[in-house]
């Protein structure tokens, strides 16, 4: 994927002054080796300057993992540790921060081999509260040289996406259509978050799209969306505007991306967008969507955000969707009841007009979009990528502003149904186990727009702990609550 980082995670580890440092040296070589035989060598770089056991060894810690260009940082307490100096190590640090610490190895070595880490992992938390510093901490942080690699794998995709954050700029044009307050949030918390956000007016973007027109790149871009389509090319006179617009974006991209190293857009699509450009952007923002640029539909920003959040989580193309329909009970009964375990609540249609990439799609073609042609020619209502979602795991979520400037967010875990949606645009049949519940108790009550982004695969514990790091309270973190775990709103009589 492009438009993500690959990370490099350093490994530190600390003792204190009065624990033998040699249980630290040889612990962080077991792990060392342990992540070695298992995972890519290049994801972690071991600190051999020192065993962080003060302030001043700190410093020379922190001074070698920069030097090495690690993007973020395991402080590993191979035995009880400094809790001054190894959060001191994390407060300094520019980047993501993991703590874990050593489990005792066996009952032969309980006297001269015994480390207390299980005991300092709790003064380390306690000292990062002291000092405001955000830390990863697994769910449970004290294990073997085998079982701490695995902690630190799961902790790549985590560091990926706050490292993809603190680079990344937003690129909007245009305000939310009329009607659309739902997809309008403050844009504070994106400074918070650390995120750049460029406005621009739909005009602006128009003008360079017109600048566009004869791009001596166009006819590339047709063969290449001709050889995506294949047989679902039924539109192939709306391809070289599809190509101008597609180049228009990337080269935007690259004119004003300044400083930044990645890039989300949320774009203008209706309703002047089709009536001036001739066409609907769902096809193009499809194809950078599944390059890793995420491109919104309607201006929403925070579905943009989530998007790249998503994106950077699961190395892997993402969707935006409205939370759309029920499915008519005559599906239900015939397709879903006699072969799934799911309620008929459980159930719903995620649609949006086309913006879901080809690698997503069980078979797609290039069409129009039904909706705005009721009321508009249908020749300018072409540009959407149409077809039924491909099957299999899928992660709805989403993180969000409130109006009045807290974050807020939900991951619910779920799967496409390999059910045909006898409907239009890009579609699939959802199953989420308990959906209605959720629907009613944490998207309506918490004010959520109809947007979520949607990740292919189970990806909850992951995005659960971005949320947590990025300063989402725990209970701001909605999921889909098992039955017997009511939500604060739920009814207990109902």
């Amino acid at each position: 994927m492009q438009n993500i980082p690959s990370v490099k995670v350093g490994i530190v580890a600390v003792s204190r002054d009065c624990f033998p440092e040699s249980l630290s040296v040889n612990r962080r070589k077991a792990l060392v080796k342990a992540y070695e035989e298992k995972y890519n060598a290049s994801d972690i770089y071991e600190c051999p300057v020192c065993i962080v056991e003060s302030e001043i060894h700190m410093v020379q810690a922190l001074e070698d993992v920069k030097k090495a260009g690690c993007d973020a940082l395991v402080v590993y307490l191979g035995n009880f540790g400094p809790e001054i100096s190894e959060t001191l190590l994390a407060k300094h640090f520019d980047g993501p921060v993991m703590f874990v610490a050593a489990s005792e190895e066996s009952g032969d070595s309980l006297t001269q081999g015994r480390g207390d880490a299980y005991c300092g992992m709790l003064n380390a938390s306690y000292n990062l509260k002291l000092r405001n510093v955000r830390a990863y901490i697994p769910e449970y942080p004290v294990g073997t040289a085998k079982e701490c690699a695995d902690m630190i794998h799961e902790f790549l995709p985590i560091a990926r996406t706050l490292v993809a954050l603190s680079s990344l700029k937003i690129i909007s044009f245009g305000p939310r259509p009329l009607n659309f307050l739902a997809c309008n949030a403050p844009i504070k918390q994106l400074y918070n978050l650390g995120v750049e956000i460029e406005e621009n007016s739909e005009l602006d973007l128009f003008e360079s799209f017109n600048k566009h027109a004869g791009d001596p790149r166009i006819p590339d871009v047709v063969k290449d969306m001709e050889a995506e389509l294949g047989e679902g090319n039924q539109k192939p006179q709306i391809l070289s505007k599809l190509a101008q617009y597609e180049l228009t974006l990337l080269d935007w991209i690259e004119a004003h991306k300044g400083y930044r190293k990645y890039v989300a857009i949320a774009g203008k699509c209706w309703p002047a967008f089709q009536t001036q450009f001739g066409f609907v952007p769902c096809y193009v923002n499809s194809r950078l969507t599944g390059r890793g640029i995420p491109v919104s539909c309607e201006v929403d920003i925070y579905g943009a955000l989530s998007e790249f959040i998503g994106t950077c989580v699961s190395e892997d193309a993402v969707t935006l969707l409205d939370i759309n329909n029920t499915v008519p009970e005559d599906i239900y009964n015939e397709e879903i009841a006699p072969k799934y375990s799911y309620t008929h609540q459980d159930t719903f249609m995620g649609f949006h007009c086309g913006n879901t990439t080809s690698k997503k799609l069980s078979s797609c073609a290039m069409k129009y979009q039904l909706i705005m042609a009721r009321n508009l020619p249908e020749e300018v209502t072409q540009g959407t990528l149409e077809g039924d979602i491909m099957p299999g795991d899928i992660t709805f979520f989403r993180l969000q502003s409130t109006a009045d400037c807290k974050l807020r967010a939900y991951v619910a875990q779920g799967e496409v149904l390999p059910v045909a949606t006898r409907s239009f645009g890009g579609i699939g049949i959802f199953a989420i186990p308990e959906m209605g519940r959720f629907y009613r108790h944490v998207l309506i009550e918490g004010n959520y727009p109809h947007h979520g982004a949607v990740a292919f695969g189970h990806y909850g514990k992951a995005l659960f702990e971005v949320f947590k790091y990025l300063g989402v309270e725990p209970g701001e973190i909605g999921f889909n609550q098992p039955k017997g775990m009511l939500y604060k709103t739920e009814n207990p009589f109902a």
